[in-house]
């Protein structure tokens, strides 16, 4: 693996001092679906919102490899996965395209709060009726004057509900396929958009999640991201990192997870032994380890060779189907290892399998990425 440098592992380890206060009633907001706003106060004070901006907006200037090395920190760390993932969305989904595809007005006006958490990112592709299918899409953008005119709805919006701005794909063209889509930026108080109330959900459930509706709701042309029927390929750019740093922090999380089962594996003892010394259990806790460590290789493999130029089509696919079913098999695992403890709430295992579930549907389903795979087979 990569031999990180002194400044690499000094940003991972200066999250230590914030996780007490991290980590404090996350099992209390977890029952009340309450997004932490004193966490993500504490993250931007920790420098995570601003980890892969340039310094002149508040940032920290790192690279993919050091952002995603600080996150699988926070994900080893911050046992509140909903306010991880909220980050993850914030970053990649409206920062990220922000840098790469924005005018440098875009950027003046927008950076230095996403950096600071001022504002709080989300991203809307998914619609009720087309799911994974963005070809799909039917909000719709017509160009007027120097605005454009957006209708329609967007379903599944992770941030939502707290979200200051929104990276919004709509169907500027009717011709076919992916060059009639493009991606505005979209402040929250904007007129003719309405942001609908949280919605119940099985995990994440301190990452509100929300629909968004569109009625002649006018935005500059302005704040068109990258070019008029690029959208798709500020997706493209957004989905790659998506995929590596929110699945980086569940690598975190698996992480954690092994290491509480071992403890519980060597404190916890039934017809006087240790549970771990038991084949059935110990095994168990072995296949954890090997899919937290698999997972580790294909995303930071991934990540070098896209850092390299590399064509990571084939690889963005495996890392996310790797990582994504091999948590969620770690999360049984670890009910099964703490046994009745691990069904209550109390003691927070129960809540990280709710949460990995949808590792498996977000970012592409598993199926999705095994169709995938299986063109680039040729079949």
């Amino acid at each position: 693996m990569i031999d990180w440098s002194a400044e690499q592992r000094a940003l991972r380890e200066g999250l230590a001092p914030w996780l007490e206060k991290l980590n404090a009633g996350h099992v209390e907001r977890d029952a009340a679906a309450a997004f932490s706003h004193d966490g993500w106060r504490i993250l931007a004070r920790a420098g995570v919102l601003g980890l892969p901006f340039e310094e002149k907006w508040g940032g920290l200037d790192q690279s993919l490899l050091t952002t995603m090395y600080v996150l699988e920190g926070l994900g080893e760390g911050c046992r509140d996965a909903g306010l991880n993932f909220s980050v993850c969305t914030h970053l990649v989904s409206t920062g990220v395209p922000l840098q790469h595809f924005g005018s440098p007005a875009l950027k003046e006006r927008y950076l230095p709060r996403i950096c600071s958490g001022e504002l709080i990112g989300a991203h809307a592709v998914s619609e009720p009726d087309s799911g994974s299918d963005a070809l799909a899409m039917r909000t719709r953008a017509v160009r007027d004057g120097d605005d454009y005119v957006l209708n329609g709805s967007k379903a599944f919006v992770s941030n939502g509900p707290v979200a200051g701005l929104f990276t919004v794909y709509a169907r500027t063209s009717d011709r076919p396929g992916p060059l009639s889509v493009t991606a505005f930026l979209v402040e929250r108080d904007t007129p003719g958009l309405r942001v609908g109330a949280p919605v119940a959900k099985l995990g994440l459930r301190t990452s509100p999640l929300g629909e968004l509706s569109f009625e002649d709701c006018r935005v500059p042309a302005s704040r068109v991201l990258g070019r008029p029927g690029g959208g798709f390929l500020v997706l493209d750019h957004v989905m790659r990192r998506e995929i590596l740093c929110s699945f980086v922090v569940n690598a975190g999380e698996m992480r954690h997870r092994v290491a509480r089962c071992v403890e519980y594996a060597r404190t916890r003892t039934q017809f006087g032994r240790p549970i771990g010394s038991y084949q059935a259990v110990a095994h168990r806790i072995v296949d954890m380890e090997i899919g937290v460590e698999t997972a580790r290789h294909w995303l930071y493999g991934t990540a070098r060779r896209m850092a390299a130029g590399e064509n990571v089509t084939r690889d963005i696919a495996m890392a996310k189907l790797v990582t994504s079913e091999a948590n969620v098999a770690s999360a049984l695992a670890a009910v099964q290892v703490f046994g009745g403890n691990g069904y209550m709430a109390e003691f927070g295992i129960e809540a990280e399998l709710r949460n990995s579930v949808g590792s498996t549907i977000y970012s592409g389903t598993s199926e999705i990425q095994r169709n995938r795979l299986a063109s680039l087979l040729g079949l």
